[in-house]
Formats: C-alpha cells, sequence, structure tokens
C-alpha cells in the first residue's frame, strides 16, 4: 500500500479539524438556544436589592445618592463580581461591568438600565433590567461560553432624576443639569462625586457615535397595555419625546364678594378652560400623544378674593417632535382665544425637557420580535411613554428595547409589581437577543 504524500496528510487533518470545530459551533449554537435564566434567582436578586434600605414602613426609597444608593449599589457589584465581570465605576457614576470577546476586535455590545428610585416608589422600574443583565452575565459564565463580540453591563446612575449616566456617556449633559438637586439635597455634580464618579471629568466618559455594536434595555412596561391584552412581550419602536413648558395666567385679583360676574378678570377660570383646551387638543391628533396639565397654584389663595395670577404646567410626549410643536401650537392659539374671552393674559416658558424622541433600530425590532416567538412567547410593538436610558443610549448606537407587564399598569408607586414568569420571559428573550446579535454582526 502506498503511503499518502504528508502534504495530502496536512490538508485531511485541516478538513478533519474545520469539520469538527464547525460541529462543536452548530452544537454550542443549538444548546444556547435552549438556555433559560434562572428564574428563582432572579426573583431572589430583586427582592435582595428591595431590602436597601426600607424605611419604617417597609417600602423601600433608593432615591440616587442617598445612603440607600449606595448599599444598593455594592450590592450590584458584588453580583456582577460574582458573574466575572470586570467592574468599575466610570466618571459618571455609571458601574461599568465588562466581559471579554473571543474577537476583541470585535464591538462591543451593551446592555443595562437602573436601580435608582422615586421616593417611595416601586422594586421593579429598572431594576428589572438590571438584574437580568446580571442573570445572564451569570449564566453564560456557568455553561463556559465566551461570546464573540466584547460585552458590557450598564447600570446607569440616576436615571429617575434626569437620565444623568446616559445622558453623559451620549455627551447631552450640560452644565445646568449638574447644578438640579434632587431630594437628598444633592446636585448632580456632588452625587456623582458621591457615588465614586467624577463631575469634573465627564468629557471623558462620552462615547462616540458607533463605538458600541448595539444596545439592549430590558424595562417592565409601566403601563397597562401588555396586561390588558394578555400578552407577554412589548416590542418597543421608540421612545416619546418629552417638552415641558412653565404657564402663568396674569388676571386681576379682586373681591369676590363685590365685583359682578361680568367684570371678572379670573385667571382660574381662564385656567380651568385651557386645562380642558388641552385635553381636546390632544385628543383632536392621530396617534398615541399624551398631554397633561400636572401642576396648578392660584394666588393668593384665598376664599374670598378673584385669582389673579395662576402657575401651571404643561407637558406633551409623542414620538414625534413635529407633531409636539404642532399641538403646542393649536394650545396656544386656544390659550389666546380664553384671554381674549376673559381679560387675562397667558405666558408661556419652555423648560428643559427629558430627550427628543428616539425611535429605536427596525433591525433591533424584528430580532426581538423573532426571538420572543421563537420562545412561544406573544408580542406587541409598541411606543414607550415613560424616558429611559435608551433614549439616549440611541443616540450613539442601534438600540433596542424590550418591555415585560406591569400589574395593572401601576409603576412608580410600592404596589408596582410584575411576576417572576414575566421577568424571567423578558430574560431569556434579552439573552436570546444578545446571542443573536452576536451571531449575526461583524
Amino acid at each position: 500500500m502506498k503511503s499518502i504524500p504528508s502534504s495530502l496528510s496536512t490538508v485531511f487533518l485541516f478538513i478533519t479539524i474545520l469539520g469538527l470545530s464547525f460541529q462543536f459551533q452548530v452544537h454550542g449554537q443549538k444548546k444556547l438556544a435552549t438556555q433559560r435564566v434562572n428564574q428563582d434567582r432572579l426573583e431572589k436578586s430583586i427582592f435582595k436589592l428591595a431590602e436597601f434600605e426600607k424605611d419604617e414602613s417597609g417600602m423601600t426609597s433608593r432615591v440616587a445618592f442617598s445612603d440607600a444608593d449606595l448599599a444598593g449599589r455594592e450590592y450590584v457589584m458584588g453580583l456582577m463580581k460574582g458573574a466575572g465581570l470586570e467592574v468599575s465605576i466610570d466618571y459618571a457614576g455609571n458601574i461599568i461591568g465588562k466581559r471579554k470577546g473571543k474577537k476583541p476586535n470585535l464591538k462591543t455590545i451593551a446592555f443595562g438600565s437602573h436601580i435608582d428610585m422615586v421616593p417611595d416608589g416601586g422594586n421593579y422600574d429598572g431594576c428589572v433590567g438590571s438584574m437580568a443583565g446580571i442573570e445572564i452575565m451569570t449564566l453564560l459564565q456557568e455553561i463556559g461560553w465566551q461570546t464573540d463580540h466584547p460585552l458590557e453591563l450598564i447600570i446607569f446612575s440616576n436615571e429617575e432624576g434626569g437620565v444623568m449616566g446616559s445622558r453623559a456617556l451620549a455627551g447631552e449633559l450640560g452644565e445646568e443639569a449638574l447644578k438640579v438637586k434632587n431630594s437628598t439635597g444633592y446636585t448632580m455634580a456632588e452625587g456623582i462625586d458621591r457615588l465614586g464618579g467624577d463631575s469634573q471629568k465627564l468629557d471623558q466618559v462620552i462615547r462616540k457615535k458607533g463605538e458600541l455594536a448595539a444596545f439592549l434595555e430590558l424595562h417592565i412596561e409601566q403601563g397597562g397595555i401588555l396586561e390588558q391584552e394578555n400578552l407577554q412581550i412589548g416590542v418597543v419602536e421608540g421612545i416619546v419625546g418629552i417638552n415641558w413648558w412653565d404657564i402663568e395666567v396674569q388676571g386681576f385679583a379682586n373681591h369676590a364678594g363685590t365685583t359682578p360676574m361680568n367684570m371678572r378678570q379670573d385667571a382660574l377660570l381662564a385656567a380651568s378652560e385651557f386645562v380642558i383646551a388641552v385635553n381636546e387638543v390632544t385628543r383632536s391628533f392621530e396617534g398615541h400623544q399624551v398631554g397633561t396639565v400636572g401642576m396648578i397654584s392660584a394666588e393668593p389663595g384665598a376664599p374670598n378674593v378673584i385669582p389673579g395670577k395662576v402657575k401651571m404646567s404643561l407637558e406633551i410626549r409623542d414620538l414625534s417632535s413635529e407633531k409636539i410643536l404642532s399641538m403646542y401650537e393649536d394650545m396656544r392659539k386656544r390659550a389666546d382665544e380664553i384671554a381674549g374671552r376673559h381679560g387675562v393674559k397667558f405666558s408661556f416658558s419652555a423648560t428643559d425637557a427629558t430627550g427628543k424622541p428616539a425611535l429605536t433600530d427596525p433591525h433591533m425590532r424584528d430580532m426581538i420580535e423573532k426571538n420572543a416567538r421563537k420562545l412561544g412567547l406573544s408580542t406587541k410593538r409598541m411606543q414607550s411613554g415613560a424616558g429611559h436610558d435608551a433614549q439616549d443610549m440611541a443616540l450613539i448606537a442601534p438600540t433596542g428595547m424590550i418591555f415585560v407587564p406591569s400589574k395593572g399598569g401601576i409603576s412608580h408607586s410600592p404596589n408596582e409589581f410584575t411576576s417572576a414568569p414575566d421577568m424571567a420571559n423578558g430574560a431569556n428573550v434579552l439573552l436570546q437577543t444578545i446571542l443573536s446579535l452576536d451571531k449575526e454582526l461583524d
């Protein structure tokens, strides 16, 4: 029998190795497709985080920069280190957990949310996405799977007080915002330093557009649509822009007993008609836009004095900046009509909005929906009426967002609740979407 030439043997060996490598890769992908997060561990981590810190009534109040926030962050960083992540705090106070990829030349796939709360808030807003991110990192460590892309879990700082951490990453956190205080009494600048950041070096945390391969955020819906329609996953099409105005209505304060009805310049009466006008104008447009007067106060505030001045707020939210502007212009026209009838003057002053409308990436929407359906979960495409960190991240990276149901549509309340199965569903969709991105993106 003739021997095989050494060069041919080398070719056979190479083909064999290539075949084994391909089989291993296929087997690995099939194994990944069947992986599910540990639902019990995820829920327990949510409950444990809720203990940092409870007040006398047993409710949590983990406002950014508070002692409870610091304690919660320490707990979270411990879990992240336990999941094998390289953990650090950036100059904006964001907690960053990095996991190396097999191909370090590839861009990073990032995901995350926040753990700070509104005063007397609930245990799920932001926390579900954050703890699900940790659970995913823990699972990947347990099964020994290394993605091609580097992964980065971001726990954003002070989301509730003005999406501070994500605005910093997008280069949108201005000097004026740093002077704003929250209920702890700390300004944003002081809070950043208290969290372990450095408010003097915020320019160094800015991420360039295109630096990240993608960003994903899992969040509770904070509304009741998914529960009402008995659906499991919301595929977010975009996050609405939010515009605010302070309004002052100037009338004339006078004696309530001696001033005839036809001689009054009642600022509160005019303001009341404007509240109705806001509702009517908002409903006159097609779509899911909302318009709200949430604050109103009358002066001088005595029962026997006709109100001479009213201060009130106006908020408009929609996915279209153009529609927001059109609604505002129609409301201004209605205000002029009301002012003419009542002999008062309306003045409008625009205040800082929390963000421009941000559309999610169309391909990532499709990917989220596809993975949810592979998991046997029902889906709905929807907009987010609340602001999120993903809104700022969309300025610098292709962004996707996943919603899971909120019981009763309740949020920013101690009664906020999302079930363990719903949290796990969202986490599994997030996991499979990360793996799909890792496989498809170059």
